[in-house]
């Protein structure tokens, strides 16, 4: 993997991709079952992808007949949810209007990279994201994380991946060309396609990102991965490379041990590390053409692939217009959601017997002062029902919870060692989804 990579000279001003992998990086024929980057204890490889025929369901997505782990490239510490991206054609400046990807030059299309130029036309449109994962109720913080964004305008709306912020309580954006920090909210997110819009507060004036129209990019293309390496903060790093293949189908576990999908993926040789999820890949001209958002590994200590995921800037842009638009719905969150206030896993053969229950979310922990104590739910129960909308496994609690507002009075039903109960909740404000 290291061959994929070419140092800059020493008068270059970027920095090249941090290596902190005690192995250099070089791939062996059959890996080891290692824990993802950044992830919490007991992250397990993804499950096989679909086989010929068969239709995956949209959400993050890894390459079939390729036996590496493939991860989520937020630089992270600890636990992630509880329930559980200066060509000028593109207007970004109003804050109403939609955002509209540029058409992509054919010179940029074709063109050599010039890494240093690439930065210096990128970097100023570059955010690091920063997230502090507090536990709810009155406990110490459970683990912090870092990403990066895209700014889209320049009163502060910055483009991301969902599992940059997902389960934070805290997030602060720092402009890395100006080093000025901003405290920053969600102003929603579509967590199946890993795409949110947080908002800066008291932004203004800021430089953006260019965003060209990813449907011609071609396969082959030179590329440039621009991000927050490592969680390091400072100048992003850069690396270049080109586009190995379009429309991919990948298959990863967050944090919470769910199987989720993405489509439609630009995959890339450029070097990407841990801490670059959000961050922009973009073509010759400095052109945003993908969001940064999976990597594969091969190796336990692994800090750079040479093989990563992007998701196409069209369709981060569809999400984001309607998101700015208030178009909520099943995938697209407004907001802040209702919170329940468990973790969640599927539910064990064991279990299942002894409740005598065919399917749901069994719950592993229940956070203090949330609606969830208060209705009883206790460890072990497994939750069957939330606001009418049936629970047979993990993956399906998030949503019926999230089309909730704090606030919202909804009915849950679970089953525990006394058997069915069904009562009402006022849901309460949590974590980031």
């Amino acid at each position: 993997m290291d061959g994929m990579w070419n140092e800059p000279a020493d008068d270059q001003a970027f920095p090249s991709r941090p290596d902190l992998s005690s192995e250099g990086g070089a791939g062996g024929e059959s890996p080891p079952t290692i824990p993802a980057w950044g992830q919490a204890e007991g992250w397990a490889f993804p499950e096989a992808p679909p086989g010929p025929g068969e239709r995956p369901r949209r959400g993050r997505a890894a390459l079939a007949a390729v036996l590496v782990a493939l991860v989520l490239l937020s630089a992270s510490v600890g636990i992630g949810w509880i329930v559980t991206r200066h060509h000028r054609g593109t207007a970004l400046s109003s804050s109403s209007g939609a955002i509209t990807p540029a058409p992509q030059s054919q010179a940029a299309a074709n063109a050599a990279l010039n890494l240093p130029a690439i930065a210096n036309t990128v970097n100023p449109g570059i955010v690091d994201i920063n997230t502090a994962i507090d536990a709810v109720g009155g406990q110490p913080p459970t683990a912090r994380a870092a990403g990066t964004g895209m700014v889209l305008t320049s009163s502060g709306e910055v483009l991301t991946n969902n599992h940059v912020i997902a389960g934070a309580t805290t997030i602060t954006v720092t402009v890395a060309s100006s080093g000025r920090t901003y405290p920053a909210s969600v102003v929603g997110a579509d967590p199946p396609d890993d795409v949110a819009l947080l908002q800066l507060q008291a932004a203004s004036g800021l430089a953006t990102v260019s965003l060209a129209d990813s449907a011609t990019v071609g396969l082959g293309q030179k590329v440039a991965a621009i991000g927050n390496a490592l969680g390091r903060g400072g100048t992003p790093a850069i690396t270049g490379g080109s586009v190995t293949a379009l429309r991919q189908s990948i298959a990863v576990r967050d944090d919470s041990g769910r199987l989720e999908q993405l489509h439609n993926l630009i995959q890339t040789d450029a070097q990407i590390s841990p801490g670059d999820s959000g961050g922009p890949l973009v073509n010759a001209s400095g052109q945003v053409v993908g969001m940064i958002t999976a990597g594969a590994k091969t190796l336990p200590n692994q800090t750079r692939s040479d093989t990563g995921y992007a998701i196409p800037v069209n369709d981060a842009v569809v999400i984001v217009n309607k998101i700015r638009g208030g178009q909520s719905s099943d995938r697209i969150i407004i907001g802040p959601a209702g919170f329940l206030g468990v973790a969640v896993q599927a539910v064990d053969a064991a279990t299942a017997t002894q409740l005598s229950v065919n399917g749901g979310a069994l719950v592993i922990q229940v956070v203090p002062g949330t609606a969830a104590q208060s209705a009883g739910i206790s460890v072990g129960s497994v939750i069957t029902s939330v606001g009418g909308r049936s629970i047979g496994s993990p993956d399906q609690l998030g949503p019926a919870i999230y089309v909730h507002k704090p606030g919202e009075r909804v009915s849950v039903t679970w089953v525990d060692g006394s058997g069915s109960h069904t009562t009402t909740v006022a849901l309460t404000s949590g974590p980031a989804v």
